[in-house]
């Protein structure tokens, strides 16, 4: 991935859709005006900041990739599979904004696709051959849910998408070493899977420039005790190419070991903001 900066903003974009002209960026909590757990770069009004901190902080990220509020389309998350084929008419409609769906697809040029997050993962989506673009949130519940391909399959459908043209990016969010669950989510998770995703040996901790790395170990348990972790990032992109798509770029940033530069739900204990995400084609 590429990190740049825009004034006091810190951005990444990723490699493969940066050579395809794609207009994205994932974007650190940093050089916002949020004060508090929300510090600085928080984007959501859901997680009790004020609301004229959150709209200057979206204005600043947009106006980073060259693109005003009035282009930027959202909507409520709900862990599930639902995707939106979306378009510039949905700016123009009261309410668009309020459909709960965890992935948008779109092939309309302008058109800012912006999503949330805090440990779960982000994922970007781009078919350079028939020029679209999506994003979809991906929490625990989304792999079991079986979101990604979903949205593999809704560019399909809407636009003629083959999988192997598309190019995915999973971005920055929990890593193995830092998502600990229980026994009854860790089978959920490995069901929806077709590689194993659970892992009950030691992983690496992740390093604060957020080179990551997972490995297991026989003789050393995760955090003194045997209880399942998952890796959420080779779960995503063993859906992902299960589902047809070849090429996918995986961040390897966990959120909740740099919480310096990312907010994380779990690591602060709810009390964070969120970090924004947008795709559009110019």
């Amino acid at each position: 991935m590429h990190r740049l900066t825009h004034h006091a903003l810190v951005y990444y974009q990723f490699d493969a859709l940066r050579a395809a002209d794609v207009n994205h960026g994932i974007f650190t909590r940093l050089g916002g005006v949020s004060e508090g757990p929300w510090a600085s770069l928080n984007m959501s009004c859901t997680t009790g900041d004020a609301t004229e901190p959150v709209r200057e902080n979206r204005r600043r990220a947009l106006d980073a990739l060259g693109l005003a509020p009035e282009q930027s389309l959202t909507s409520w998350m709900v862990h599930g599979n639902h995707v939106r084929v979306v378009s510039c008419d949905d700016l123009r409609l009261p309410g668009a904004n309020d459909v709960r769906a965890d992935a948008m697809v779109t092939r309309d040029r302008g058109l800012a696709l912006t999503l949330r997050f805090a440990d779960c993962i982000p994922a970007l989506f781009c078919d350079p051959v028939k020029g679209a673009i999506g994003i979809a949130h991906v929490g625990w519940r989304g792999i079991v849910n079986g979101v990604l391909t979903e949205t593999v399959r809704a560019m399909a459908c809407a636009f003629g998408s083959r999988p192997r043209d598309i190019l995915a990016g999973i971005g920055p969010s929990i890593g193995p070493a830092r998502f600990e669950v229980d026994e009854e989510v860790a089978a959920q998770i490995q069901a929806a899977v077709p590689e194993p995703v659970v892992l009950r040996t030691a992983c690496e901790e992740v390093s604060q420039e957020g080179m990551a790395s997972s490995a297991s170990s026989p003789d050393r348990l995760i955090n003194g005790a045997q209880k399942p972790h998952v890796d959420l990032w080779a779960a995503a992109r063993a859906q992902l190419e299960a589902a047809g798509v070849r090429h996918v770029e995986v961040a390897a940033i966990c959120t909740a070991s740099n919480t310096h530069e990312w907010f994380s739900h779990r690591a602060e204990r709810g009390k964070t903001g969120r970090f924004g995400v947008i795709i559009a084609l110019e």
